[in-house]
């Protein structure tokens, strides 16, 4: 290679038009996912005071959102429940007629199969502890739990979900989910594992909106702690023998070096979480004008695709789509 100054680098940085074609990673609507709220027993949505622009809907208003998210081209929905009753158990994550079942039908009839939609699968919103399985004095069983997701996946399935994504980081999740699935006629319904999710603290805003935190303790002892690397490859290496479609890092920001790796190592599909509080932090910079939102959120989500995330799920879905096309 020759040296400066035959060689000028910023020659294909001069003009927009030349960055563009020279671009080593692109965005646009169809790599996005928009998480969404629905709550039972509201009559018109509600705001989510820690997350500028996110609300829990009523079904009516979950129709309107997403229809407004798929006009502007997003690959798919991500959708959580958030039920009238808790109980010990989170017996309504399964119930046919449960606040995510009638959500989940609600978008397939309005969209088909014009959007992926896409089911959270975990029992924190739907418990009365607040844990993400079923407890045993105060220690999560975790084959018990398995016997609950299986419940939850089929009820899922048949609600019209695509795609199974199982986030309680529970031992053998996704083959116990495979199997349920294979075994309730429901065998093309994918699941999207969250591989790798780490006890984060960016998840507040979060569990603000989905009206699950934990009652007691913490969720360290299921959910990754942020300090391993190699963990989070033996989660991935097991979920894909256990059958999943894609796999998950969540967080995202935070866990680049882990999407980079993960990607590498496996060179399977792969989707990041950019969750709540990574969310919350740019909007309430940008909101008091110390950032320029739009530029930061495409920033964000260019570097979490650069790491490797061929799915990027995130709250910003709806503007930065707007802003793509």
């Amino acid at each position: 290679m020759s040296s400066y100054p035959e060689f000028r680098p910023r020659r294909l940085r001069r003009t927009p038009a030349l960055r563009r074609a020279f671009a080593e990673t692109t965005i646009s609507p169809t790599d996005l996912v928009a998480p969404l709220f629905v709550k039972e027993g509201i009559n018109e949505p509600v705001r989510v005071a820690s997350m500028p622009g996110q609300s829990q809907h009523t079904l009516e208003s979950l129709v309107k959102e997403s229809r407004e998210i798929v006009e502007r081209g997003v690959a798919g929905l991500l959708l959580f429940g958030i039920p009238a009753a808790k109980d010990e158990g989170g017996s309504e994550s399964f119930n046919r007629k449960g606040v995510v079942q009638q959500g989940l039908r609600a978008l397939k009839d309005e969209f088909g199969d014009e959007v992926l939609l896409i089911a959270d699968l975990c029992l924190c919103e739907y418990t009365s502890h607040g844990h993400c399985g079923v407890l045993n004095g105060q220690t999560i069983d975790n084959d018990a739990t398995l016997d609950v997701y299986q419940r939850i996946a089929v009820s899922q399935a048949e609600a019209g979900a695509d795609i199974i994504a199982p986030s309680g980081m529970m031992d053998g999740q996704v083959g116990a989910i495979r199997s349920a699935l294979d075994g309730g006629g429901y065998d093309e319904r994918a699941i999207l594992a969250y591989a790798a999710k780490y006890a984060s603290s960016f998840y507040g805003p979060f569990r603000e909106a989905a009206e699950g935190a934990p009652q007691f303790g913490d969720r360290r002892s299921y959910q990754q702690d942020p300090s391993n690397l190699d963990e989070a490859l033996r989660e991935v290496a097991l979920d894909i023998a256990e059958g999943a479609d894609a796999v998950m890092v969540k967080p995202a920001i935070g866990y680049l070096d882990v999407l980079r790796a993960v990607k590498e190592r496996f060179r399977y599909p792969t989707a990041a979480y950019n969750v709540s509080g990574e969310y919350s932090m740019l909007m309430a910079a940008a909101e008091r004008g110390w950032i320029d939102e739009r530029a930061a959120t495409l920033e964000t989500l260019t570097a979490i695709r650069r790491a490797g995330a061929d799915l990027v799920i995130t709250y910003h879905a709806k503007k930065a789509a707007e802003w793509l096309t």
